[in-house]
């Protein structure tokens, strides 16, 4: 039943523009917002409870009452302004009772700020060849999770752009990334944000690079084979220049009007701003949304932030009188539309509350997301990374954290250590978190490091903030940006991430069992605090990849553990190497001979060396 009623909501609005009578109105498009064609502008919007609307602008001299518009079915108004071109400002007036509300288009893909006008777009761009890429398989994936306005800025005094971010792509693609994860661009107020208060959904943060900056960027992006993700806000809008707030003058309970619940369901930790998931404009103009960044903007893929708080007015689980049904269809509805239209995308849900039913497929009653951020990766090892006592570092939550998944895919969720909300609210980054005030210490280098080495080598799709990769030690802020200088002063450790990256996509042809679905931990040393797995496709030479980890302060040699077969286990990662820091006294560690010999289940054994804190990887040479 939820299943359908995205469907039914869908097919209700076709037909609503159908009906319309055009045949007074030849050059009238349909859609919603401003839609430019060879002789003018069509513009559209829904305002079911004004009396009268009109389009003002560039165009007309901003005369109030030149372009009053024709009221169509269903509280749409809609006007064809002849003349009206690309790059003209303009906004709407709507008039409810004596009230003349001024108002930015919902639609504006652009405008000249939070407070200011909205823009006619021109929607023509040239693609290229970034017009037929194809993302990478999603098992292997590997997402850097990126903030426009902090990332490469000019100077601090400047915020970030997505011209200048994309000059760091071919240093993104050498170091082995494929996903880039953008934080939400969408018009915010002021240049500085995480971008989590979007006042216009629909419109690109004019401070960087707005709508075009934004198509270049995923050109870019594209032409050096990276996907691009787009997080998405919609369990709430705003709150602030929210001109969507009493849009058309109407509202119950204090509320705020016809495009959010007026009752206790608009409550949100952001403040009282839930889009009314159950109103079928508003759940057209989301669903429109989600699909205009796939269609215009040939983005790869939509992470939806705090999924909770679309199905849960408070984002708790087994809470059926406090569930929002709309917004769970409504996830299911769009995540239909986006594996129809484009099965290759991939939706990642932010929900944290570790709900297997957001990633099972809607005919099933699941949400319909491919992947979901997992807790149950992040916080145990994160936890198990950052405690500085060894004794009290829990191999059997590590365990249990790599073996994790959900629907019995394990690309299902998305592992990391760092991500925006990780690193800030209270917590730092890994570095920081291990040594405070001193986060490039040797304690914090190897502890961060080897994380790095577990969201690497763990089933999953792997993740890392911006900066983790050259150990970035501060609290993430939108003022703050990146310290690029630690690519140098860090090297060691940027080609420590780089090693692994490549390892975990197989670009070498001996490590495929890390784009596979299947692990066994096999030695699990709670004393010692040493742990063994194995990571598989279909097994054998270049397949079978084993992982060792030494989680305490020791150098251990000629450790046995056991091997999925006899022979040679060539070593091809060691983060105690000396390539990756100098204050390692060297590596310790080799290849292995698997002798046979029943061994931690496994039918061969062998020995191996292992630095402290650092973690080992072994495979077969193929053939």
């Amino acid at each position: 039943m939820l299943k359908d009623l995205g469907t039914t909501v869908k097919k209700a609005l076709e037909e609503r523009f159908k009906a319309y009578d055009r045949s007074k109105r030849p050059t009238l498009m349909a859609g919603m917002g401003p839609i430019a064609h060879e002789k003018g502008t069509t513009f559209r919007v829904w305002a079911p409870n004004a009396q009268a609307v009109y389009v003002v602008g560039d165009f007309n001299d901003w005369k109030e009452d030149a372009n009053p518009m024709n009221h169509e079915a269903d509280g749409y108004w809609s006007i064809d302004v002849a003349g009206a071109m690309p790059g003209q400002e303009y906004r709407y007036i709507i008039a409810d009772g004596e009230q003349r509300l001024h108002r930015l288009d919902p639609y504006s893909r652009q405008v000249t700020s939070s407070v200011g006008n909205s823009l006619i777009h021109d929607p023509d761009f040239d693609w290229g060849e970034a017009e037929n890429f194809q993302s990478p398989p999603w098992n292997e994936l590997i997402i850097y999770e990126m903030h426009i306005g902090t990332f490469n800025p000019m100077s601090e005094e400047r915020v970030g752009t997505f011209q200048r971010a994309a000059r760091k792509l071919s240093y993104l693609r050498t170091l082995g990334i494929n996903a880039v994860q953008i934080m939400p661009p969408m018009e915010f107020p002021g240049g500085r944000s995480w971008g989590y208060n979007p006042a216009l959904p629909f419109a690109v943060e004019t401070d960087y690079g707005g709508m075009l900056g934004f198509k270049q960027f995923v050109k870019a992006a594209h032409g050096h084979g990276i996907s691009v993700i787009l997080d998405v806000v919609y369990n709430h809008l705003g709150p602030g220049d929210l001109d969507l707030w009493r849009f058309d003058g109407w509202w119950e309970e204090d509320g705020g009007g016809i495009y959010f619940y007026n009752d206790r369901r608009s409550e949100t930790p952001w403040g009282h701003t839930r889009p009314d998931y159950g109103r079928p404009e508003v759940r057209q103009m989301l669903r429109d949304n989600a699909l205009m960044w796939l269609h215009e903007y040939k983005v790869d893929g939509l992470r939806w932030d705090a999924t909770a708080y679309i199905r849960n007015i408070y984002g708790n689980d087994n809470e059926p009188a406090n569930d929002l049904p709309d917004g769970w269809s409504l996830m299911q509805w769009i995540n239909e539309e986006v594996h129809e239209q484009e099965p290759n995308n991939l939706t990642i849900a932010e929900d944290l509350r570790n709900n297997e039913w957001l990633v099972k497929d809607t005919g099933a009653g699941g949400a319909g997301f491919g992947s979901q951020w997992d807790a149950n990766f992040v916080h145990p090892i994160r936890t198990a990374i950052i405690s500085s006592d060894d004794a009290f570092r829990d191999m059997k939550a590590v365990k249990k954290a790599l073996t994790f998944k959900y629907g019995g895919d394990v690309f299902k969720r998305v592992v990391y250590t760092e991500s925006h909300d990780e690193v800030a609210n209270g917590k730092a980054r890994v570095p920081e978190e291990i040594w405070p005030g001193n986060s490039r210490n040797w304690f914090a280098k190897k502890r961060s490091t080897l994380g790095a080495v577990l969201v690497f080598t763990a089933p999953g799709i792997p993740m890392i903030f911006q900066g983790q990769e050259f150990l970035e030690g501060k609290w993430f802020t939108d003022t703050e940006p990146l310290d690029w200088d630690y690519v140098n002063e860090e090297q060691g450790v940027v080609y420590l991430y780089r090693d692994l990256m490549h390892l975990r996509r197989n670009l070498k042809g001996v490590t495929r069992g890390l784009t596979g679905q299947h692990i066994k931990v096999y030695h699990m040393n709670q004393k010692d605090k040493v742990l063994a797995f194995h990571r598989w496709s279909d097994g054998g030479p270049g397949d079978s990849t084993v992982v060792v980890l030494n989680m305490a302060n020791r150098t251990l040699t000629d450790y046995v553990i056991g091997f999925p077969a006899v022979g040679k286990w060539s070593l091809r990662f060691d983060s105690h190497a000396a390539i990756y820091s100098p204050d390692y006294e060297g590596q310790v560690s080799g290849d292995a001979a698997a002798e046979k010999g029943e061994y931690d289940g496994q039918p061969a054994h062998g020995k191996v060396n292992l630095g402290p804190y650092s973690g080992v990887i072994y495979s077969q040479n193929p053939g």
